[in-house]
C-alpha cells in the first residue's frame, strides 16, 4: 500500500544525501595532464578550475600551449562529469527501498 508519510521521510532522506555530496564535491580534486605532464589542470568536484600549471617550456610556444591547454581541460571536465554521474547512480541505487508499493 502507498504510504504518503513513508514516501516524504524517503524524499527528505534523498534530499540531505543529495546536499552532502554536493558538499563533498567541493571538497573533491580532480587533474588532469596534457603533453606528458607540460600542462596540468585541476578542478573541484563542482567543476570549477582551481589550479593551472603550465612548464616554462612552452611559454614561447603559444599554439603549442593553446592545444595542451584545451586538452587538460577537456580531460578534467570529463572527470567532473564522470564523477557526478557516478556519484547519481549512488544516490539512486540506494532507492531500491523506495516505498511505493502497490
Amino acid at each position: 500500500m502507498f504510504d504518503p508519510k513513508e514516501l516524504a521521510k524517503t524524499l527528505g532522506d534523498l534530499q540531505e544525501k543529495f546536499q552532502s555530496a554536493q558538499e563533498s564535491n567541493k571538497n573533491i580534486t580532480l587533474n588532469a595532464k596534457s603533453g606528458g605532464g607540460l600542462v596540468s589542470v585541476s578542478a573541484n568536484g563542482e567543476g570549477e578550475i582551481i589550479d593551472i600549471t603550465i612548464d616554462d617550456s612552452l611559454l614561447e610556444d603559444k599554439e603549442s600551449l593553446q592545444i595542451l591547454l584545451m586538452s587538460a581541460l577537456n580531460d578534467v571536465l570529463k572527470s567532473v562529469e564522470s564523477n557526478r554521474k557516478n556519484m547519481a547512480m549512488q544516490m539512486l541505487g540506494n532507492l531500491g527501498d523506495f516505498p511505493l508499493k502497490v
